[in-house]
Formats: C-alpha cells, structure tokens, sequence
C-alpha cells in the first residue's frame, strides 16, 4: 500500500479542510493516510527535520502533500524520503525569509495547484518553479487558502493518484 502524508501550512493544523477532504480522496483510492502536526513550529528547517524523522518510520511507499509552508516542508524532504510522487498547494517557494534558497525540485512526479489572486505566495513564484523542472501547474480561480476550490482540488489530486498507477479503490 503507499500512505499519503500530509504537511499543512503554517496558520493551519493537521486536518485542517483541505486536508481532511484530501485524506478523504487517498482513502477511498485505496491509500493510508498520515498528517504530521507542526503546530508551535515556525523554523522550517526544523520541519522539515520532523518530516523526516516521522516519514521515515512509515513502513509504505510514500506520496508526499504539502500546502503553503507544508509545500515547501514537502519539497525540501521529498530526496531524502523518496516518495512516488509530490503534489503541492500554494507552495511557499522562492518567499524571502523562509530559507536562502527553495529546495531543488525531487526527481518525482511533481503537481502543483496555485490561486490567480494569491496575495501571500505570488502564483509567479510556482510558475517559476514548475518551468524548472517541468511539474504540472495547474491555475485556479482563487487566493492562498484555496477553500472555494477543494472540489477541484480533489479531483486534481484523484487524477495525480491514477497517474501515479495508485488509483485503485478498497
């Protein structure tokens, strides 16, 4: 089986709504489902140590999400984690103050989701990254937090799950 383990933002917590109605989708593809909680944590080196540390006692292949910070966190333990795949929401990438550099794309299938009218991460940013290493990007009619599109979202991360060959039901 692969475990899908999910990274939230920094305003948010482990199962939070778009956590829960994405936990929602792996559960009912046939996938585990972990959330690491990384409330109180505001130095992202160490979350991404927490990551690591919690990740690497899951005996499964690993399909790593992150939102926000989290897609960061995600992206920056996703070599060292080997997960099958990487799909990120509002990826804090190329954000002054969070680390001297983004982390270098995985060599894994990569989706990105992002809102047009994101006023804490700009969409350039994920369309930056994306360009470098060829991820999918997809665009959305919204802002950072993403909640009016967690249907779309969904079904983004549905058809991330069957490309990776993952999509069979329980």
């Amino acid at each position: 089986m692969t475990t899908v383990v999910f990274s939230h933002g920094q305003e948010s917590g482990p199962w939070g709504t778009k956590i829960r109605a994405l936990a929602a989708v792996a559960k009912d593809k046939g996938l585990g489902v972990e959330s690491i909680d990384y409330q109180g944590i505001a130095d992202l080196g160490e979350r991404v140590q927490k990551l690591l540390r919690e990740a690497g006692q899951i005996d499964d292949t690993l399909l790593l999400v992150g939102s926000s910070m989290g897609g960061y966190v995600a992206t920056a333990a996703a070599a060292d984690l080997g997960p099958l795949g990487l799909f990120v929401l509002a990826p804090a990438y190329f954000i002054e103050g969070f680390d001297a550099t983004t982390p270098e794309p995985p060599a894994v299938p990569i989706s990105i989701v992002h809102g047009w009218h994101d006023d804490v991460v700009p969409v350039d940013n994920s369309i930056r990254f994306a360009r470098s290493c060829s991820a999918a990007l997809h665009i959305l009619d919204g802002d950072h937090r993403l909640t009016a599109n967690i249907r779309e979202i969904g079904e983004l991360f549905g058809d991330f799950i069957d490309e990776l060959g993952l999509g069979g039901k329980r």
